[in-house]
């Protein structure tokens, strides 16, 4: 459970950090103002966050 949870998170942050990055919000990189990073960011957050309710999920029925 604390598995999903932490890799739920990391994926969250990266995933908004790529969203950032895309959009040209955040400068600095060779991802910046590439709409790909943008659109894979958002998949990566999803994904980070279909995680994050997993493991919610789970703590909550108090099943492993």
């Amino acid at each position: 459970m604390w598995v999903r949870g932490i890799i739920g998170v990391v994926l969250c942050l990266v995933g908004v950090v790529w969203i950032a990055q895309g959009t040209n919000v955040m400068h600095g990189s060779g991802m910046s103002g590439h709409g790909v990073y943008a659109v894979l960011g958002a998949v990566v957050l999803v994904i980070g966050v279909v995680l994050l309710g997993w493991a919610w999920r789970i703590r909550s029925s108090g099943t492993a």
